[in-house]
């Protein structure tokens, strides 16, 4: 852990594992457990009575750490160029670079120790291995419309189906119209049909042609539902309702091009 100028470093916590991370964030481990977390370092730094933590959460890779980043992270924030991104809110500042996720803290009103915090970010930003670079299929979603730094990635039970998992979810606005655009990239064109399959197969429905298409169905749960799929890329698109047609099309023959 980098040092930080007028501080004690000091670290009274063990390295947190899948085993045992329900010990420091209780009922949040589950959801970090799920996006393939691996370990946390704890280190807190000292003056006075200003104490400031840090904490640093390794997950499986670039795409996890993301997702458990943009699970917490709100477009109400102050977004600053620290790792691929960061924002500060409330004495916190949160960021993301690589497979790791990166949160620091303090209950300090100090305007000094808060400008500390973006201080010890760059430390740990320029310590830790990895791209400073948000995943590349975001750069898939279309422009025109949508909302920014409202992009996730779900790992598991996307739009509420068990079998509809690894997607990235942008918001849009089109006009008086907003609806979600969920993208799922799958090792091979087998998972991608494998899952698209799952999906017709719950509402009635089965594929015409094993190497892409383009369906609209009622999901039960999510009304009108807009699926389209090529090679091992699916798009699926909710909130538009039939007769809305043509603009579904547009954005997913976009990303499928």
């Amino acid at each position: 852990m980098p040092e930080l100028q007028g501080f004690k470093k000091t670290s009274n916590y063990p390295v947190y594992t899948a085993d045992n991370l329900w010990d420091f964030i209780n009922g949040a481990a589950d959801t970090y457990l799920s996006y393939g977390f691996e370990d946390l370092h704890v280190t807190e730094y000292i003056k006075g009575k200003s104490v400031i933590k840090l904490e640093i959460y390794r997950h499986k890779d670039e795409v996890q750490a993301f997702g458990i980043y943009s699970s917490e992270r709100s477009p109400t924030f102050r977004f600053i160029n620290i790792g691929a991104q960061a924002y500060k809110a409330d004495g916190s500042l949160n960021f993301f670079k690589g497979k790791f996720y990166v949160k620091i803290r303090t209950y300090s009103k100090s305007e000094k120790v808060l400008q500390t915090l973006e201080t010890l970010a760059l430390k740990v930003s320029d310590m830790l291995h990895g791209d400073s670079d948000m995943p590349a299929t975001l750069k898939e979603f279309p422009d025109i419309g949508k909302k920014k730094n409202e992009e996730t990635y779900i790992k598991e039970s996307v739009l509420g189906h068990g079998f509809l998992t690894g997607a990235f979810r942008a918001l849009y606005e089109v006009g008086d119209t907003q609806f979600s655009i969920f993208l799922f990239k799958k090792q091979s064109e087998s998972e991608a049909l494998k899952l698209v399959s799952a999906y017709l197969k719950s509402s009635g429905l089965e594929v015409d042609d094993q190497s892409g298409g383009k369906y609209v169905f009622k999901d039960g749960y999510n009304g009108d539902i807009f699926l389209s799929w090529k090679d091992n890329t699916i798009v699926i698109i909710s909130g538009l309702s039939r007769d809305q047609t043509d603009l579904a099309g547009r954005y997913s023959s976009e990303i499928l091009k």
